[in-house]
């Protein structure tokens, strides 16, 4: 049986719901509170898993969203997505990332009101993107700014503070500024120009992931000091092997199979530099379970694109 017809007989095909959702892509999020925790110097506790829930749902309502807006242009040059393949209608993707919008502010709702209040405009950035600036030069600052918020939103809900958590936060929207930018080809030759950029952006990154973080409390001990610089080093290595070699192909042949691949491996980077921000920070074991994301996130995307 065909897919269109088992979704007219009301059978979820959860293939085309993974492929909608970018199930792996999902594992570039919790990393997000998690640096935001480590960022504001407090432990991760039940509110900063309540902040992860939250983030996830809204990221997901983003992809959901951003599938139903796009669904004419898939049409003509994506025919293979879930809407205009009819694997998944209209309506039900909208109905998604509603759904998983509510649920997402409801959950900030439960860490608190300082959570809330950064969820909020987390929400409406999600939303105003994929609608309204997508195809606009505003387009990468918004989903920029909706990454540094997503990180804001583990410092707020875990309790921390958000003036510790800004410095973090403008490292991983840079970063999300370059890949979105690139993204921008995806589906049509380009120049070299943006790739290039995202080159050079990755290498300040990596640079300015060495200076050391603002200091709160008393100073560490010099052989805590040593292994964090060891790890934030390993981390930061990892982040800047997961892109050099994707935008360094998209830079001599900017066609979009390997636009895509960079777009891939520019989201899947994102994890390793979750973690070398939390490192930093000297949360050794947050950084270390946000980079055993990594592998996983590897192993789903062979199966469902996360562009």
């Amino acid at each position: 049986m065909s897919a269109a017809p088992a979704l007219a007989h009301g059978r979820p095909d959860p293939r085309a719901w993974a492929e909608l959702l970018r199930l792996p892509a999902l594992f570039t999020v919790p990393g997000d509170a998690l640096a935001g925790a480590a960022a504001a110097t407090v432990r991760p506790d039940r509110r900063t898993v309540l902040a992860i829930a939250s983030s996830l749902c809204l990221y997901e309502a983003g992809m959901a969203l951003n599938d139903w807006a796009d669904r004419a242009e898939d049409a003509a040059e994506r025919p293979h997505r879930p809407l205009p393949s009819g694997r998944i209608r209209p309506a039900a993707a909208l109905g998604a990332a509603c759904a998983l919008t509510a649920t997402g502010l409801a959950l900030a709702a439960r860490a608190g009101c300082p959570a809330l209040t950064v969820s909020v405009p987390l929400a409406a950035t999600v939303w105003s993107y994929d609608l309204f600036l997508k195809r606009t030069p505003a387009g990468p600052f918004a989903m920029a700014a909706a990454r540094g918020l997503d990180l804001l939103l583990g410092a707020a809900a875990t309790g921390g503070g958000l003036r510790p958590a800004l410095p973090s936060a403008a490292l991983l929207s840079t970063h999300t500024l370059a890949v979105t930018t690139v993204s921008r080809h995806e589906t049509r030759d380009g120049t070299p120009a943006a790739p290039v950029a995202a080159l050079a952006t990755t290498a300040v990154l990596a640079w300015l992931l060495h200076r050391r973080p603002p200091r709160h409390g008393p100073p560490p001990r010099r052989r805590h000091t040593r292994r964090r610089a060891a790890t934030t080093t390993a981390l930061t290595a990892a982040y800047a092997a997961t892109v050099a070699r994707p935008y360094l192909h998209a830079v001599l042949n900017p066609s979009p199979p390997l636009t895509q691949r960079a777009v891939g491996a520019g989201v899947r980077a994102t994890i390793p530099l979750q973690a070398a921000l939390a490192a930093r920070t000297g949360a050794g074991a947050t950084a270390l379970f946000t980079v055993a994301l990594a592998p996983v996130a590897r192993r789903f995307a062979r199966r469902v694109s996360v562009t």
